[in-house]
């Protein structure tokens, strides 16, 4: 055989071998960008917590994903190139100047499919056990890379920066919240999360973004006891209402003096009773502020998250709201915290704790004014903005601008808001039809 034909041979199947290890370089470099960065590090974070090194690892990687994505788009183009150069040498060789042309052609192929298509769609499909397994290997890049991978990043901000574009390389795109609540979305939406599920999930991430104005109730609604009263009458009194803690004042209702617990109530009456000759008698000299705690004012402003912290430490579950000025604004308690978390929680004793949305079958809503905003969105898969006003009827007056009359109706954020019952200048039932089943 000739030397020459032999030579040619061998440089052939080299060649051959040296482009398909370098396509097989290209597919682990797409397939490992693509894992590495749609890989979610909760559940590399609960494998590796489960002992995987592999996603240990990865989570490391994934901290700087400028130098990650970096290294490996070097290692990618790197191989990519080499391989084409290689393969338009080589056809080349074997078709004269049309080689080029088909070697672009074959390339192209080999390279969308088995380099880019393929790895990263099973990547995609197994991204956090792929994450896992390429991570020693990614490591090693980065490492050699590091240095190039810098200077081209200096490179790159410093162009940037020409076109007053500033680059965060330890920001995140999304938050942590907005990637829960997006993924809970779009789990919703898809059928995969229920309703319940996603409202308590967001109920909770919430806490830190809600302050207690916008659950607390307000002052106008809540019960109090005028510590002159008699003591028989302030006894008949909370044996009648449906609440264990009611705040105590003395000449104005805004001098609160104390919160009074109704079993601590009866407890020291009892006690107070049993010691004395005549109750009846007794029972008039009997000293009510000595039975109420010191009341515990919180100002308005206070996140819920905060709130039900402190709460939890002080192992109390009643606070009064004040404003900046000191004046009384209403009442949270530690139910109020969780309601936003669960929904509401009502008893037979808080038979009006619900507020219930009818529905008839033209497509209206009759809705309770005093009903929050949030309830309505969560009990009916609304979006009304309750960035101006906590409730229902709150929402009505400040886009109306006015207080309305009974029978108006009002259309704004895609529905229909007609008055059907007002107290004073209080709108008390409202009657809402979505725009979109006019």
């Amino acid at each position: 055989m000739d030397p020459a034909s032999t030579a040619a041979d061998a440089a052939f199947w080299i060649t051959a071998a040296a482009i398909l290890a370098l396509l097989v370089l290209s597919a682990f470099f797409s397939g490992s960008e693509t894992a590495l960065t749609a890989a979610s590090r909760g559940k590399l974070r609960s494998m590796a917590d489960k002992g995987s090194k592999g996603a240990d690892r990865a989570l490391l990687i994934t901290e700087d994903n400028e130098r990650l994505i970096g290294s490996v788009l070097l290692g990618n183009n790197l191989v990519n190139i080499l391989a084409t150069s290689l393969a338009t040498a080589l056809f080349t060789r074997l078709f004269g100047e049309s080689g080029v042309a088909l070697a672009t052609l074959v390339m192209t192929v080999l390279v969308l499919v088995f380099a880019e298509v393929l790895p990263k769609t099973y990547a995609i499909t197994n991204a956090e056990t792929a994450a896992s397994r390429v991570s020693p290997v990614i490591q090693l890049v980065i490492t050699v890379f590091s240095p190039i991978v810098g200077a081209v990043r200096v490179l790159v901000r410093g162009v940037l920066s020409v076109f007053g574009v500033k680059t965060d390389p330890d920001s995140h795109i999304l938050a942590v919240r907005e990637e829960i609540a997006g993924a809970l979305q779009l789990g919703h939406s898809e059928g995969v999360v229920e309703k319940e599920d996603r409202d308590r999930i967001l109920g909770a991430l919430d806490l830190s973004e809600r302050t207690v104005e916008e659950v607390m109730l307000h002052r106008s609604g809540i019960e109090m006891i005028d510590a002159d009263n008699d003591p028989q009458d302030i006894l008949r009194q909370c044996l009648e209402s449906n609440h264990t803690r009611l705040p105590v004042f003395r000449g104005d209702p805004e001098n609160i003096i104390g919160v009074v617990h109704a079993k601590d109530l009866f407890r020291a009456m009892y006690q107070f009773m049993q010691e004395s000759d005549k109750p009846a008698e007794a029972m008039s000299r009997f000293k009510f502020a000595d039975v109420a705690m010191k009341p515990y004012f919180i100002p308005e402003s206070t996140s819920l998250d905060d709130q039900m912290r402190q709460f939890l430490r002080r192992r109390t579950h009643f606070a009064l709201v004040v404003d900046e000025y000191g004046a009384l604004q209403g009442l949270i308690t530690l139910e109020d915290i969780l309601e936003e978390i669960v929904g509401e929680i009502t008893d037979e004793f808080d038979p009006d704790g619900d507020h219930p949305v009818k529905a008839d079958e033209d497509g209206n809503y009759w809705i309770d004014g005093a009903m929050t905003i949030r309830d309505v969105n969560r009990q009916l898969d609304w979006t009304l903005p309750d960035d101006e006003a906590n409730t229902v009827a709150g929402l009505v007056i400040h886009e109306a601008q006015m207080i309305p009359t009974i029978g108006q109706c009002f259309s704004f954020h895609g529905f229909r808001f007609e008055v059907v019952a007002r107290e004073n200048n209080r709108i008390t039932a409202l009657k809402i039809r979505p725009l979109a089943v006019e």
